[in-house]
């Protein structure tokens, strides 16, 4: 299974239980960039999801990734 697809099937349904929001941006290099949203985006303990992903990657897909999480707060957020 490609990364984009695991983390599009896999990672954001779990994430979406709890009203937040994972999306895909690119992989290259050894590097997963990915952008939180919903309740992801101001989550206080984003760091230890950050974490938790990069460590279930490296079990179910056995790569090892450098994990770089966008916070993409709300528009509201911005003002």
């Amino acid at each position: 299974m490609h990364i984009q697809k695991y983390i599009e099937e896999v990672i954001a349904p779990k994430l979406q239980g709890d009203g937040g929001w994972i999306e895909f941006v690119s992989f290259e290099n050894g590097e997963l960039t990915v952008i939180f949203k919903g309740e992801c985006s101001k989550c206080l303990i984003l760091h230890r999801c950050a974490k938790w992903i990069t460590e279930q990657i490296k079990s179910d897909l056995h790569k090892t990734v450098k994990l770089n999480a966008i916070r993409k707060k709300p528009y509201f957020q911005d003002i």
